[in-house]
């Protein structure tokens, strides 16, 4: 690091007395360095000055002894005018010296140039005008900006100024910026160290510059104030500060530091131009995601900028790193700025799950539990084969949505010589593959459930052994438990039974399907024309004993490539009123209640569900029109469900006895651990699981539980919202109108999309009522819907 040495009024390090050209032997001269840090201080090293033609020689030492001595001479010199740029006292202290003379403090007046405090992060120079007030005085700043300032807010008064305009502020500034030369600093130091000496601001120009005057005093203060490395405040008062050279092993530290962080901010602007260039590619042309962990540092900054996106910082260091990039490339530090940071250099797709990352939601299976599956499939052991019961000679009907990977349940029916419908629910049996216990197990219940999104299906089980080992498939011999019902024509129960058994599955349905052939009413397909007449006896039961509809319109949406800028949405609305709908969600009940009387007559443990009644009469909502407006309003007036592992609890919302979740054992551990008890039950095994073992494992499966809905519901929102934006700005759609919030904002429920927003509406309009609005915005990403009612 050399120091250029200046000359005169051009930051010459030589006081007015030596105003000259130095040379080393002739030759122009810098400083040379010592072998560690500073410049060498020997007697050795000659200046010649050239002065009415002869050489005077003075040493380095020489030369600051000097300034020293005409510092002292002025200080001496009582008659000399006070100068406003020069201090009170103009004598250097040692270290063991008090220095509070060095800091006397200025008094402001009108005209003066001072530095202020504008906030925590800038400092502005500005020109004293009035008090205002006791204390506070109005200035006016390099902007042209009036403002009040208080005097703990300046942090420097530049001295030898008086009536200084505001309009030189800008030129002032250049010229102390043109002197800027942090290196003088190191010679400076060195010296004053030898010496062990402190001076102010204006010492500190008049020994580097040759001069006190304004310029050089700011410029001076302004390398002061950017120093990290050779000073430090040693005193300070009001707007005046004394420095002290920092130690020798001190500043080697400093240096050291200083240049690992220069490193680092080399290594950050580059990692910066990387992502500006990168963000103008084309979206084909941005690097895969992969790319980016190749490389350790690069690596850690996009995983800060990741935790970021999701606040889930681990360390304030992350948070930190964070924060400079953002910073750096011009954003605001905020988490949607980091996911759109992300989104643009092709790290995150466009319609990134965020809640997925949030949540470390596990997507994936490792090797060891792939492999595990595949021996359970290559072994194909039955257990319960001998006590299978054959219902091969029995249609059986699959009905589910067309996106379903995973059956879990099938129904069939037949009427008895003495006119009652018999109902079978054949359900899968995964307990005859695997034990409580093992690693499948095991991972199934640190899942939880299946997670069904818009975008993905996330199966308990591993795709394969869950779809070819577990699942229902159509024409193929499969292993269920059955469960048979008999039913009294009101549609109580008369008589079940519940068998292992072997099943074919007949027909695989959607809903949509099902409906169709239910419409039609085919001879051929009486069977599932009786299991519609035995749903219909079921909720006509069920509603005498205080079961409350619920039924209403849900979406579902499936989403096709989904990494893609614009990908496909397919949107389906359906009725949970249709025929085929109320048949499933019928027999699906009637399973449930019929494994919570089997296990309550013996004495099995199960996770019994069990709702209390509402305390407020449902009749009270008679006069509201039935269907999604009714049960909008029956909805909010339900109490929390309940759990017991002994015995049945009833179950208020569907006016049952008892309730058991039975018939998706793929999808749901709690049910999984229903099959445990009852199998082993069939078995003459012992049970698995006591009531406490059970009512342990259920606090963590329902918080699996809400965590999957959460997911399922805020991803299908986001797309719900992603295909409202989508749609022709002038396109109507039919909403229906639940409630009143406040005023004229009512809850609607949008009939062609299934889903619930709310809009203004106008005056005459009721509840029940239909109107026509238009989607004004939609951002997904923000959860953000304004609806306009047309008029």
């Amino acid at each position: 690091m050399t120091t250029a040495v200046r000359a005169a009024n051009s930051c010459s390090i030589f006081p007015p007395l030596f105003r000259c050209r130095i040379n080393h032997f002739g030759t122009t001269s810098t400083f040379p360095r010592n072998s560690k840090i500073g410049f060498q201080s020997s007697s050795r090293d000659l200046f010649h000055d050239v002065k009415h033609g002869s050489i005077r020689k003075f040493s380095i030492l020489s030369l600051v002894d000097s300034v020293l001595k005409e510092l002292e001479e002025i200080k001496s010199t009582k008659s000399r005018k006070k100068l406003l740029r020069a201090p009170t006292v103009m004598g250097l202290a040692s270290t063991g010296e008090l220095v509070i003379d060095k800091v006397e403090k200025r008094v402001l007046q009108k005209g003066l140039l001072l530095e202020f405090r504008k906030d925590a992060e800038r400092k502005l120079l500005a020109v004293a005008q009035k008090p205002d007030g006791k204390k506070n005085w109005m200035v006016i700043d390099q902007n042209g900006v009036s403002s009040s300032i208080k005097p703990q807010q300046v942090s420097y008064i530049i001295p030898g100024l008086e009536n200084f305009e505001h309009t030189e502020i800008s030129d002032f500034i250049r010229k102390a910026e043109e002197n800027m030369d942090p290196t003088l600093l190191e010679f400076a130091w060195a010296e004053l160290l030898e010496k062990n000496r402190s001076v102010t601001a204006e010492e500190l120009a008049e020994i580097i510059f040759g001069s006190m005057d304004a310029v050089e005093s700011y410029c001076t203060h302004l390398l002061l104030s950017k120093d990290n490395v050779y000073f430090s405040v040693v005193e300070t008062k009001g707007s005046r500060s004394v420095y002290g050279p920092r130690p020798t092993l001190q500043v080697e530290e400093l240096l050291r530091w200083e240049t690992a962080k220069e490193t680092a901010a080399k290594e950050l602007g580059d990692f910066v131009l990387l992502l500006k260039s990168i963000k103008l590619m084309p979206p084909h042309a941005k690097p895969p995601k992969g790319s980016w962990t190749v490389e350790e540092k690069t690596h850690q900054r996009i995983q800060s900028l990741e935790a970021f996106a999701i606040d889930a910082c681990k360390t304030d260091e992350q948070k930190r790193t964070a924060g400079v990039i953002l910073k750096a490339m011009g954003l605001p530090k905020l988490s949607s700025s980091a996911v759109n940071l992300l989104v643009d250099i092709g790290y995150f797709p466009v319609h990134v799950n965020l809640d997925l990352l949030k949540f470390n939601i596990h997507t994936d299976y490792t090797e060891d539990l792939l492999s595990a599956a595949e021996n359970i499939l290559a072994a194909s052991i039955d257990p319960d084969e001998m006590d299978r019961k054959n219902l091969t000679h029995l249609k059986v009907y699959a009905i589910d949505v067309d996106e379903a990977d995973e059956l879990d349940d099938a129904l069939s029916a037949t009427r008895l010589q003495d006119g009652r419908i018999r109902v079978w629910i054949h359900v899968a049996d995964p307990t005859s593959l695997i034990q409580p216990g093992s690693n499948i197990d095991r991972e199934a219940m640190r899942r939880g459930t299946s997670i069904f999104l818009p975008t993905a299906t996330y199966p308990m089980f591993p795709e394969k052994l869950a779809m070819e080992g577990m699942s229902l498939k159509q024409g193929q011999l499969c292993r269920a438990i059955s469960v048979s019902v008999t039913l009294h024509p009101d549609g109580s129960i008369a008589e079940y039974e519940v068998d292992n058994s072997i099943i074919r599955p007949t027909y695989m349905l959607t809903y949509e399907s099902a409906n169709e052939l239910l419409h039609l009413n085919l001879e051929e397909e009486s069977e599932l024309n009786l299991l519609s007449e035995a749903a219909a006896l079921r909720l006509q039961w069920r509603r005498g004993q205080g079961a409350i509809d619920t039924a209403s319109i849900e979406a579902r949406i499936k989403v096709a490539n989904p990494n893609d800028p614009e990908p496909s949405i397919n949107l389906y609305v359906a009725n949970q009123a249709e025929p085929a709908m109320r048949l499933v969600s019928e027999m699906m009940i009637l399973c449930g209640e019929t494994i919570a009387t089997f296990g309550s007559f013996n004495s099995i443990p199960l996770p019994y569900r069990g709702q209390p009644q509402s305390s407020i009469d449902p009749m009270t909502f008679a006069h509201l029109p039935e269907g999604p407006v009714r049960s909008s309003a029956l909805v909010k007036i339900m109490r929390a469900a309940e759990m017991d592992f002994r015995k049945p609890q009833r179950h208020g919302l569907l006016g049952i006895p008892g309730y058991v979740q039975f018939t998706s054992p793929i999808r749901r551990y709690m049910d999984l651990l229903a099959h445990y008890q009852v199998k082993a039950f069939l078995r003459g095994d012992s049970l698995p699981f006591s009531a406490g073992q059970l009512e342990g494992m259920a606090s963590l499966l329902n918080m699996h539980a809400r965590l999957a809905k959460r997911l399922s519901n805020s991803s299908l929102r986001y797309w719900l919202l992603e295909f409202l934006r989508r749609q022709p700005k002038e396109k109507k759609f039919r909403a229906l109108i639940l409630r009143f919030i406040k005023d004229r904002v009512a809850a609607l429920l949008l009939m062609e999309v299934g889903m619930q927003a709310s809009a203004w509406v106008s005056v005459g309009t009721h509840v029940g009522d239909e109107v026509e609005v238009k989607v004004e915005e939609a951002h997904p990403r923000d959860d953000v819907l304004f609806l306009k009612e047309v008029i």
